[in-house]
């Protein structure tokens, strides 16, 4: 038997001194970094696998399917993971540090938002208001003539310059450098790009925290590994989100460049898409789980 201050003893008087016998560590004390690492790498890469969730994918296509960079697509899906991450983590935590419960009701609200929103994105694609107001917050050149200051894009860069429709002026004159207060990204998309993403991304956190956290807190017993496991999950959202949109900016790259009926296709069946899954989630969450019935029925998924 092994001594109580861990030292090692002989199995047997008569065995030799290879035959030494150390006492045996369990599993949980030999390696609990281990598991604990294991499990963070599996929250990053379920992070990444949960980007792919059909309405994430629906509602980021009606996004980027106007965009022709994949660097600047792929800005959007991170901008959209942020706004995701950010929700998971606070009402994830709050469900796993003070045991806060969400009634039916509420989380069905929550999910019945994201069907709503859909079917706003949809019909917003469709009808052209997006174009509208992307030209409205971010014009690529202003509908005056004489000479004036406008925002314009050069190497992935907004920045005013100076500009006449004059014949005798420079069409690019003095620049001007990019504004101090603005943000790598909204510098790169605009203020209505870079916020479109983020509120989309949190209204589907909101959708989807609970049924992380629940995940959570059948996995991890300490609640401040718990939380952490939220963290690296929103990083993997992010990961995969970026990949998800940069793969999705390819077709309408190309078809921009070379087939505008395609592109205007594409747009197009990426606005009834996001308006048929709406309907679909907002008939599902209202009706067959009851959030309009006196008795609703939720499952966090």
């Amino acid at each position: 038997m092994p001594t109580a201050t861990g030292e090692p003893v002989l199995a047997k008087a008569s065995l030799p001194a290879p035959y030494i016998v150390y006492p045996k560590c369990s599993t949980a004390q030999r390696s609990p970094m281990i598991s604990g690492l294991a499990i963070l790498a599996i929250g990053f890469f379920l992070g990444m696998r949960h980007a792919t969730d059909p309405d994430h994918v629906i509602a980021v296509s009606t996004i980027v399917s106007r965009e022709r960079s994949l660097s600047k697509a792929a800005l959007i899906g991170a901008l959209w993971g942020l706004g995701h991450s950010i929700t998971i983590v606070l009402v994830g935590a709050a469900i796993i540090l003070f045991n806060v419960v969400i009634p039916p009701r509420v989380g069905l609200t929550m999910e019945f938002a994201v069907g709503l929103m859909l079917i706003v994105l949809g019909v917003l694609n469709l009808s052209g208001v997006t174009q509208w107001l992307s030209e409205k917050f971010l014009p690529a050149h202003p509908r005056i003539t004489g000479e004036h200051a406008h925002l314009h894009e050069h190497n992935a860069h907004v920045h005013y310059h100076w500009h006449s429709h004059a014949p005798e002026r420079e069409h690019h004159g003095d620049s001007l450098p990019p504004a101090k207060w603005l943000g790598h990204a909204v510098s790169r998309l605009g203020l209505f790009h870079s916020l479109r993403p983020l509120l989309i991304g949190i209204v589907h956190g909101l959708a989807g925290s609970a049924a992380v956290a629940l995940l959570v807190l059948s996995t991890i017993r300490d609640p401040r590994w718990g939380v952490f496991y939220l963290l690296i999950f929103g990083l993997g959202t992010i990961a995969g989100m970026m990949l998800i949109t940069a793969a999705l900016a390819l077709p309408f790259t190309f078809a921009g460049a070379r087939f505008g009926w395609l592109n205007r296709g594409l747009i197009a069946g990426s606005g009834v898409l996001s308006l048929l899954f709406g309907l679909y989630i907002a008939y599902r969450i209202g009706f067959a789980d009851g959030l309009f019935r006196s008795h609703p029925n939720w499952t966090p998924s």
